[in-house]
């Protein structure tokens, strides 16, 4: 029950509320530093993500082929050339002899019961698989060759019908494997059968053919001259150079020109993005630590990252990594600066013309850069012992503390507010009293004291 100065005429309830809101100072102030905390953690894991992104991208970058980028033709539409990382400009022609070819045969048609048994597949290496269908019908036969893992695919092939109207069947085989080894037969018999020379050979029978021959591909590189040299594959892709690979489709009795060469202008753009993604970050830290001065009467703003030492440390990190010579060569000379006022820039002109002079030595700048600030990022937002990342458990660790503050500044609140209930009301009560002594007291005066007509 509340008394809300029935007898004093307080307005006890806003008089509470009144020393509450005192009393509550020091939680508002805990509670407003764990807000700006929470806001600073949230700020420093966003730039932690950023350079744990930018770890990845900078090992990239500091690889020894990382710049490597080349255009890759061919005067043939039946022939395709890729030039991987290790590449170098190239050019030659080719003979394109064969293409590589799946070994393929069908068997003679029969009857709808007449593939049951026991088959043999023996491939080059002269290992026998040995199968047998369910039944006795050629999809019996065809599922169990594609289940029996021999190297060999089966497809059910319609025959037309025998003289009595009656279906029948082939099967078509396929090597899995292009090339000579996929070459294979099949026999019906067991292995021993085809081991004792007793097995039928299924493509030998009158009816069967062979389809394809399994053959590689053969290509041959300075042709007619006395280095002539024969380049065969199983597959249809062949390396006719150090991270240099072709592709034929079909045999060219002419011979085809391939040419690689280096893809300056894509070049430039991947050293461009990756030094764009470092000015970014570097401006990121640069708009968090500044200090907005108000004017008379206005308030000073700070940035996220104001006052914060870390993350200067990681700023003045980063920028040394880029601008800092490596074995007296400066990456400036390869259009990477930063000016006086800290901003990094990149010059692609400059850094195309650097590739065209010296295309090694640029690689080696560039890589040596990646790898400073590989070292730099890592050394910041490891997720074990990254000093950024123990700057972000450290605020954590102080938001922690902050609110196991506030937790106790709720019990003493509650507990000074029903204090001073208790109070108010006990004060409301003893007035009351009071109130009703003097109202006795009034009349006992009154009764003690002669009224004027009976003088």
């Amino acid at each position: 029950m509340k008394l809300d100065g029935l007898v004093s005429g307080l307005k006890t309830e806003e008089l509470i509320k009144a020393l509450m809101d005192v009393s509550a100072i020091p939680k508002t102030l805990i509670t407003n530093k764990i807000t700006d905390r929470n806001s600073i953690i949230t700020n420093l894991q966003s730039l932690n993500t950023t350079l744990q992104d930018l770890v990845a991208k900078a090992k990239t970058a500091a690889g020894a082929t990382s710049l490597a980028s080349f255009t890759a033709t061919s005067s043939s539409e039946g022939v395709t050339v890729a030039a991987g990382a290790t590449a170098t400009a190239f050019s030659t022609d080719i003979v394109v002899d064969a293409a590589a070819t799946a070994h393929s045969l069908v068997t003679a048609a029969a009857g709808a019961s007449a593939w049951g048994g026991t088959f043999t597949v023996v491939g080059t290496d002269g290992e026998p698989v040995e199968i047998t269908p369910t039944g006795t019908g050629p999809q019996d036969l065809a599922k169990a060759i594609n289940n029996a893992k021999a190297g060999v695919t089966a497809t059910v092939v319609p025959a037309g019908t025998d003289a009595d109207g009656k279906p029948l069947s082939r099967i078509q085989l396929t090597s899995i494997e292009t090339g000579a080894e996929g070459e294979f037969t099949l026999h019906r018999g067991s292995a021993a059968d085809v081991a004792a020379g007793t097995a039928t050979d299924i493509g030998a029978q009158p009816g069967a053919a062979l389809i394809t021959q399994g053959a590689d591909a053969r290509v041959r590189l300075f042709a007619g001259t006395s280095a002539e040299q024969v380049l065969t594959s199983a597959s249809n892709t062949i390396t006719v150079g150090e991270g240099i690979d072709i592709t034929i489709t079909k045999p060219s009795a002419d011979p085809v020109t391939i040419t690689v060469a280096r893809d300056q202008k894509k070049q430039t753009t991947t050293a461009e993005s990756f030094v764009k993604e470092i000015a970014a970050l570097l401006t990121r830290i640069d708009n968090g630590s500044k200090a907005t001065v108000g004017g008379v009467g206005e308030s000073t703003t700070l940035g996220v990252f104001t006052g914060d030492s870390t993350v200067r440390n990681l700023r003045g990190a980063l920028a040394n990594a880029v601008q800092h010579p490596v074995d007296g060569i400066s990456p400036s000379t390869i259009g990477i600066t930063i000016n006086e006022k800290g901003v990094l820039s990149f010059d692609a002109e400059k850094f195309a013309a650097a590739v065209a002079e010296d295309p090694e030595a640029t690689q080696e700048l560039f890589s040596s850069v990646a790898s400073r600030l590989e070292a730099v990022t890592t050394q910041y937002s490891d997720k074990y012992d990254g000093l950024l990342t123990a700057r972000i458990t450290g605020q954590e660790s102080e938001v922690k503390t902050l609110k196991t503050q506030v937790e106790r500044w709720d019990i003493r609140l509650e507990q000074r507010q029903a204090t001073l209930e208790r109070t108010y009301a006990q004060l409301e009560v003893q007035l009351s009293k009071l109130q009703s002594q003097s109202s006795w007291l009034t009349g006992q005066l009154a009764a003690m004291t002669p009224n004027s007509s009976s003088s």
